[in-house]
C-alpha cells in the first residue's frame, strides 16, 4: 500500500491493542487520528508520534477520505461511526487493520511472518520473539499485545525480515491472517461468548485458520496440552511441528525452577542443542521458551545467536509483574483472568518466599464467570486468603444472578468479598495485610492499579 496515502482514524484509539496498531501505521509513514473517552499513556505516545487525538466522541472527528478502526467494542450508535456510515467511509476491525500489516512487503520472499496464537500464553511469547529477534540484531516488525519492558513499546515498524504478531482468538478473526509460522500454544475454551457451542467451535475456528495457510507454511503446536492434540487428531493431513517435555521435536530436558528464574536443556529430535536459562518463573514459561524457540528456529536462525538473549527478557507487563513492595509486603500483578492461567500464576507464586499467599481477584466479563464458575470456584485452593472485587464488565451488560458476592459465597471460609471502585477496595484490603505476605492481583481490568494503591494508603497511614 501507498502508505503517504492512507488516513486512519481510530475510535477508541487508546487500549493496548488499537495504540499498538496506531504506532506501526505512524511509524511506517500513514496519517493517523484518534478518538477516547480518556487521555492515557498510550495517547500522549501517540501525541509524540504525529497522531491527532481527540479526547471524547464526536462526529466531527471523522472526515472525508478517511479509513475508520473499529474493536468489537464499538457500539453501532458511536457518533463517530454513525458519521462514517453517512459518508460511505471504510470500516476496517483492528483485525483487518493486523492482516494489512501483516501482507506489507509480502513480495519480500525473505520476510516471515510468525503468528503467535491460543488461549493462554499469545502476548508473552509474541513479545518474547519480538524482543529476541530485536537483541539478536535483526530489526523485526511487530505488533503485540503488551509492553515489552526492555523495548517499551507493544508494536513498531523496522526495516528486517521478520513481522511478529499476536493472533486473537477470542472474537474468530484468526482466520483472516495467513503466518508463513503459525504457533498455538494451547487450546481451550474460553470466551464463552462467541464460542457458544464450546471446545468444537473454538476446533472449527482454528481449522479454518490452518485451511488459509500457505502450502509451505509451517503450524507448531504445544503437544502435551489436550486441546491442541485434538486439533492434530482433527487436522490428520497437516504436518505438525511439536514441541512439550516428553515425545515432541522440540524438548525441555533437566528442567530447575527457582523463585523467580527457571532453566533447561533444550533438545531437537532428542539432539542437544544447548542450556537455555530464563529471568522468568514458572513451568508455562518453559512451554512459552520452548514455543518461541520452535519458531525462531524453523525460521533458520541458528540456536547460538538468538540463546543469550532468553535469559535477558524479563517478560511482558503485567505478567507476574512487582507491583509494590513495603513493610515485608510483596505485591505482584498478573494478568491472569481464566481458571488455567489463575492456577498457573498461583502455583510459580507458590515457589516464592512467603508467610500467607494472598490472592486479589477482579473476575473479568460477566459471562466468564459465568461460563467457567466451576473452573473459577477451584482455581484459587493455592491461597491463604483471597479477596474478590466486583466484575470488571468489559463493555459487557450484567447477567443476572452472577456476582462477586454470590461467587465468594460459593467459595467458603478464605475468600472475602470487597465491593467498590479500586481505591476504595484498596483501603479495604490494606489493613487486612500482614509483613511476610505475598499479594497477587489477579485480572485483565483496572485490578492493576491496585498495589500501588495499596502501597500508597499504607504509607500514608504509618
Amino acid at each position: 500500500m501507498d502508505n503517504n496515502k492512507q488516513k486512519f482514524h481510530f475510535i477508541a484509539i487508546g487500549g493496548i491493542g488499537m495504540s499498538g496498531l496506531a504506532k506501526y501505521l505512524l511509524e511506517s509513514g500513514c496519517e493517523v487520528s484518534g478518538s477516547d473517552i480518556a487521555q492515557s499513556k498510550y495517547t500522549k505516545k501517540l501525541e509524540e508520534l504525529g497522531a491527532k487525538i481527540y479526547i471524547g466522541h464526536n462526529a466531527d472527528y471523522v472526515k472525508e477520505g478517511m479509513i475508520i478502526v473499529a474493536s468489537t467494542a464499538i457500539r453501532p450508535d458511536n457518533p463517530e461511526m454513525v458519521k462514517a456510515k453517512e459518508l460511505n467511509l471504510k470500516i476496517c476491525h483492528r483485525s483487518d487493520i493486523l492482516k494489512l500489516i501483516s501482507e506489507q512487503n509480502k513480495n519480500n520472499e525473505n520476510r516471515k511472518f510468525i503468528g503467535f496464537s491460543g488461549t493462554h500464553g499469545k502476548t508473552t511469547t509474541s513479545g518474547m520473539c519480538s524482543y529476541v529477534l530485536d537483541k539478536a540484531g535483526l530489526e523485526p516488525s511487530f505488533c503485540v499485545g503488551g509492553i515489552i519492558p526492555e523495548l517499551n513499546t507493544n508494536a513498531k515498524f523496522a526495516s528486517g525480515d521478520f513481522f511478529v504478531a499476536e493472533l486473537d482468538e477470542s472474537d474468530g478473526t484468526i482466520v483472516k491472517y495467513s503466518p508463513d509460522i503459525s504457533v498455538i500454544n494451547n487450546l481451550e475454551i474460553d470466551h464463552v461468548d462467541f464460542y457458544k457451542n464450546g471446545f468444537q467451535g473454538l476446533l472449527d475456528t482454528f481449522k479454518i485458520h490452518l485451511s488459509n495457510l500457505k502450502n509451505n507454511a509451517k503450524v507448531i503446536i504445544n503437544n502435551d496440552c489436550e486441546g491442541t492434540r485434538k486439533l492434530v487428531e482433527q487436522n490428520p493431513r497437516l504436518k505438525f511441528i511439536t514441541f512439550g517435555l516428553e515425545n515432541a521435536d522440540y524438548q525441555a530436558e533437566n528442567i530447575k525452577f527457582n523463585a523467580y528464574e527457571s532453566s533447561f536443556d533444550l533438545l531437537y529430535n532428542g539432539k542437544m542443542l544447548g542450556k537455555v536459562q530464563l529471568s522468568i518463573p514458572g513451568k508455562h514459561n518453559i512451554y512459552n521458551a520452548l514455543s518461541v524457540f520452535a519458531a525462531l528456529l524453523e525460521a533458520g536462525i541458528d540456536f547460538e545467536k538468538i540463546a543469550p538473549y532468553f535469559k535477558t527478557f524479563s517478560g511482558m507487563g503485567r505478567r507476574f509483574q512487582l507491583a509494590a513492595e513495603f513493610d515485608g509486603i510483596k505485591i505482584i500483578d498478573d494478568y491472569a483472568h481464566h481458571p488455567s492461567e489463575i492456577k498457573t500464576t498461583l502455583q510459580s507464586a507458590k515457589n516464592c518466599e512467603h508467610k500467607r499467599l494472598v490472592a486479589i481477584f477482579q473476575p473479568h466479563r460477566y459471562s466468564r464467570l459465568k461460563g467457567l464458575w466451576d473452573d473459577f470456584l477451584s482455581a484459587f485452593n493455592a491461597v491463604d486468603k483471597l479477596f474478590v472485587l466486583d466484575i470488571y464488565a468489559a463493555s459487557e451488560d450484567p447477567i443476572d444472578g452472577i456476582s462477586s458476592e454470590k461467587f465468594v459465597q460459593a467459595l467458603g471460609d478464605n475468600a472475602v468479598y470487597v465491593s467498590g471502585k479500586i481505591e476504595e477496595a484498596a483501603k479495604k484490603i490494606a489493613v487486612q495485610l500482614e509483613s511476610g505476605d505475598l499479594v497477587i492481583s489477579l485480572g485483565a481490568g483496572d485490578v492493576t492499579k491496585i498495589g500501588k494503591e495499596i502501597e500508597n494508603f499504607y504509607k500514608a497511614s504509618v
